[in-house]
């Protein structure tokens, strides 16, 4: 098993708001960090549950649409809550992120730490470039990943993974 963190950016750039996932794994590479791998992913979930495969510690990041004000970040930890439905009900997949991570709950297939990250979005309409309201979200969720990843990688590891 992997015991490094792989962060997954998940997205549609020409799908404006959508793109949020891509937008934050990007930044999330430019600034680099020890021991994560960041990857860019469509969303799709059967190929979702895939890549997290052998992880360790796997962090979601994904725009979501719930009704809350454009902007606001979601964070969820998969192993004590579950994902609420609402997050994702404007997605273009029938099944996706939270189908991927109910399906690796029944397979007993999750990472030992599982994180979404979700951004409130305000347009998933055809377009590039993410509202300003989702760019004002973007430095807590960058700075909450960034806080996570630091709490993760330094605590103390059990054989095979993450506690």
């Amino acid at each position: 098993m992997n015991s490094g963190i792989l962060v997954i950016g998940i997205g549609n750039e020409f799908r404006s708001d959508d793109g949020l996932g891509l937008y934050a794994a990007r930044e999330l590479k430019r600034r680099g960090c020890s021991g994560v791998t960041v990857i860019e992913h469509p969303g799709e979930g059967s190929s979702l549950h895939e890549a997290w495969q052998g992880c360790g510690c796997a962090m979601l990041i994904d725009a979501v649409s719930s009704g809350d004000t454009p902007g606001s970040v979601h964070r969820v930890d998969c192993h004590r809550d579950p994902v609420p439905h609402s997050l994702f009900r404007s997605s273009s997949h029938t099944f996706g992120v939270s189908e991927a991570i109910a399906l690796g709950r029944t397979l007993g297939s999750l990472p030992g730490v599982l994180l979404l990250y979700g951004v409130e979005g305000r347009t998933f309409e055809p377009g590039r470039g993410l509202s300003e309201a989702v760019v004002r979200g973007i430095p807590g969720l960058i700075a909450r990943i960034e806080e996570d990843i630091a709490d993760l990688t330094h605590r103390t590891q059990p054989a095979g993974g993450y506690a």
